[in-house]
């Protein structure tokens, strides 16, 4: 008899620590759960993500995808999430200038449908414009001393013309350089008294990943392959090159065992520019089999000329 009422109390403690262990465990599912939901849809909202404060106005990443998606052109878009340290510095610079627009008096003007049509200017440029162009109202100086030191400098490229028939052409040159050079002066001092701060973890974790380029030893093999070879010396940087990519791609499949197309980067490869005399890119130099260049071309190249000029060169069809 008290050996059953031991086993059954002993079986009543056995389910109650089970429903215990089972409350804690779902305790800690939903604490778990709550954290995590709060870090995806709290903290890692694109709205609550700060990638800089400028003099503590905070710059976040829904704010810089916004501004990336109102650059047209795609390729452009892919250049600047490859390197977004330079796109976001521009925001940063646009940030400082609505600053400073503010404390003149400046406000945003209200958003009108002319604002929604394409190639008009945003309200924040607007402003900015604006703050510019007061700030910078008085047209500099210039005098007849430079005029005449900038027609003595460049004489020779003024097909003979008299001085006074080209004075106001040089007056307007020296005033826009000095105008811009007022610009770069008072952008500088802008940003040099800014109390920027830039989340470079989180600017790293948007940037995307830059197309592969080819190493020095892609080239060497290459060149004693024995096949004609395309090297396009270039940069992930430039657009014309980064234009010439899909193109060398469909080139590099459709001829595969008789022709190769390489992309070398001049900036990673510098001994190779400087080598092959590369002096502007894209420049796409030819091989021939036995590796020696048989012909070259700055710029970009259609895909019908490049594969002329292989053929033309040894590669078999």
């Amino acid at each position: 008899m008290d050996s059953t009422v031991e086993e059954q109390s002993t079986e009543s403690k056995g389910g109650t620590m089970k429903r215990k262990i089972i409350i804690f465990v779902a305790i800690a599912i939903v604490v778990l759960a709550g954290a995590f939901l709060f870090y995806f849809f709290y903290l890692e909202n694109p709205n609550r993500q700060v990638l800089a404060r400028v003099n503590d106005e905070k710059v976040t990443v829904e704010q810089f995808n916004k501004e990336l998606a109102n650059v047209e052109t795609p390729l452009i878009r892919d250049m600047l999430r490859e390197e977004p340290n330079k796109f976001l510095e521009g925001m940063v610079m646009k940030t400082l200038l609505l600053q400073e627009a503010k404390k003149q008096g400046l406000s945003t003007p209200v958003k009108t449908y002319k604002d929604a049509e394409k190639g008009s200017r945003s309200p924040e440029e607007t402003i900015i414009t604006e703050f510019m162009e007061k700030k910078f109202s008085s047209p500099p100086e210039v005098t007849r001393e430079e005029i005449e030191g900038f027609y003595k400098m460049y004489k020779d490229r003024m097909e003979g013309k008299p001085l006074k028939e080209v004075a106001p052409a040089i007056e307007q040159i020296i005033r826009e350089a000095k105008q811009r050079e007022a610009w770069g002066q008072f952008l500088g001092e802008l940003r040099k008294n800014a109390k920027v701060e830039i989340n470079q973890e989180r600017l790293q974790k948007i940037t995307a990943k830059a197309p592969e380029s080819n190493t020095e030893e892609d080239f060497k093999q290459a060149l004693a392959s024995g096949k004609p070879i395309l090297v396009d010396f270039g940069a992930n940087s430039c657009v014309p090159c980064r234009q010439m990519r899909p193109i060398l791609r469909e080139i590099d499949k459709e001829y595969t065992g008789r022709a190769r197309t390489l992309v070398i980067d001049v900036y990673k490869y510098q001994n190779l520019a400087r080598e092959y005399k590369v002096q502007l890119i894209p420049t796409l130099v030819f091989f021939d089999s036995k590796g020696k260049e048989v012909f070259r071309h700055v710029g970009v190249l259609d895909k019908e000329k490049i594969v002329a000029k292989l053929k033309e060169i040894g590669m078999g069809t």
